[in-house]
């Protein structure tokens, strides 16, 4: 592997760990890098670990609402106390500092839910307020596409955009890629990612498109080089970069 496809794939990791998805575990994240052991002694530790873990990741729903996070700006409206209206904007800890009413801790939440959560606050001081959620500045869905691609990198996602016209959008399959064992990478919980190995390979010589896996938001693809064996369904945020990144590079 050269020097700049070493650079590009640890790019790529660190894209989409630090994007949209925020992915949990940053104690447990601290712990193990903190360990002075080598690489390899480690991962069969975090392996172990993993094991061990008796948590699940709860199952997203089909089409997930848009959380609310750092960065984000967000319009309140309240249609018959206009001294109340304002622009917020999501601070690096998660809160917006609200006109008479503090701060509030908003990251994570769909609109609905921030809504609901204003309408208690402001309660407190207004009676029956009526409040409307207006996301001004937000996100835009995204995936990445990691590994044996001529372009890898972190794409914006317009619309309906399925596996492989992902791949092509990043310049398509190198010499050396393992298309018929791509793994999507999809986040289930702020801990846990689902796995799937799509045959793209059979997908194209067959010229049938219709089992064609469509992206969400936040997805990572990631085409190997080498044959990659069995791997369970569901994996802690931190072992993606055993895959991404095996050798610690």
């Amino acid at each position: 592997m050269n020097s700049m496809t070493k650079v590009l794939r640890i790019g790529v990791a660190v894209i989409w760990a630090s994007g949209v998805w925020a992915f949990g575990g940053q104690e447990r994240h601290t712990r193990l890098a903190a360990s002075p052991a080598p690489q390899q002694t480690r991962n069969a530790d975090l392996v172990a670990a993993w094991e061990k873990d008796s948590g699940r990741p709860a199952l997203q729903r089909r089409n997930p609402r848009y959380q609310i996070e750092y960065g984000d700006v967000i319009e309140l409206n309240f249609p018959f106390t206009s001294e109340f209206n304002q622009t917020v904007t999501v601070q690096p800890d998660g809160y917006i500092s609200l006109i008479g009413a503090g701060d509030l801790h908003v990251e994570g939440q769909t609109t609905p839910e921030l809504r609901d959560r204003l309408r208690e606050v402001y309660g407190n001081i207004l009676h029956d307020p009526v409040i409307t959620v207006t996301l001004k500045e937000f996100e835009k869905p995204y995936f990445v596409a990691a590994g044996e691609v001529t372009k890898p990198g972190k794409y914006d996602l317009r619309g309906f955009t399925t596996a492989t016209q992902a791949v092509a959008m990043a310049g398509g399959f190198n010499d050396q890629a393992k298309h018929s064992q791509v793994l999507l990478f999809r986040r289930a919980s702020n801990n846990w990612v689902e796995v799937k190995k799509l045959n793209l390979k059979k997908l194209l010589q067959a010229e049938n498109l219709s089992e064609d896996m469509a992206l969400q938001p936040g997805d990572m693809l990631f085409v190997p080089k080498s044959t990659i064996g069995k791997i369970r369904r569901y994996l802690p945020t931190q072992a993606v970069s055993m895959y991404v990144n095996p050798a610690g590079l």
